[in-house]
């Protein structure tokens, strides 16, 4: 079976090169230097007008941050819930959890109800669970489709030995896809080492500035990772290496 490739985009164009790479799947974010956070309607707009048969799964994420949710948080993931089903966007993928680390069942069950019939991922909060494998349990049982996960550990590598466990409990039930620091140097043994068939990568590259005048004295953010002249964007060739 061919490796199913999901990107990383957080961007429409990043959701245009996805998809010239072979991709079969993007996770449509903003914020991603906090992990991650629920685009706007005009980029996931953008991004199906943009692209011919990519399927297009939004975060919702109210906040970077932890994954324990208030009353207003919830409320704003359930109308952006309302906003992806309109929009007619293949899937979703959020996760909650209890303050004592467990999955957030109560909660998970309202915005899986909310979100149907699109497709449901569990995002990494599953990698900040107390028991992953209690957690996968309960997952299997809201009906979630798939869990995101890099194994508990900073990257997938490093958690192969968890994310071949979970495959194995998972026995078909649901799909566990392995993401973080996956590329095309590590993805085939990964593969290899775990028996997963879908992965979750970014692999972007840089992209210059058309600026002319700069000021380099003024960052826009708190902490800005690069320069103000510079972005990233998901890279065509890097995704198409992942099939290889």
């Amino acid at each position: 079976m061919a490796r199913i490739i999901e990107i990383c985009a957080n961007s429409a164009l990043s959701c245009v090169e996805a998809e010239a790479g072979g991709a079969a799947r993007v996770e449509l974010c903003a914020g991603i230097p906090e992990g991650g956070t629920t685009p706007s309607y005009g980029m996931i707009r953008t991004a199906q007008m943009l692209t011919q048969h990519i399927d297009i799964n939004v975060i919702i994420r109210p906040r970077g941050g932890d994954f324990l949710y208030n009353n207003a948080e919830i409320t704003t993931m359930l109308h952006d819930i309302e906003m992806a089903k309109k929009l007619g966007v293949h899937g979703v993928v959020f996760g909650c959890l209890t303050e004592d680390g467990s999955i957030d069942v109560g909660l998970m069950t309202t915005l899986i109800k909310a979100a149907r019939p699109l497709s449901v991922t569990c995002h990494r909060a599953f990698d900040v669970c107390r028991n992953p494998f209690e957690a996968l349990e309960q997952l299997i049982l809201l009906g979630c489709d798939r869990v995101l996960t890099s194994g508990q550990q900073p990257d997938a590598t490093a958690g192969i030995p968890l994310i071949e466990k979970l495959i194995r409990q998972a026995n078909e039930r649901i799909i566990i896809m392995p993401g973080c620091g996956i590329n095309e140097h590590n993805i085939a043994r990964i593969e290899a080492e775990t028996g997963a068939r879908e992965f979750h990568a970014s692999m972007r590259s840089v992209v210059k500035s058309r600026m002319v005048y700069r000021n380099d004295n003024v960052p826009m953010g708190a902490a800005a990772p690069t320069s103000e002249f510079e972005t990233v964007q998901t890279d065509r060739h890097r995704v198409a290496a992942l099939l290889v």
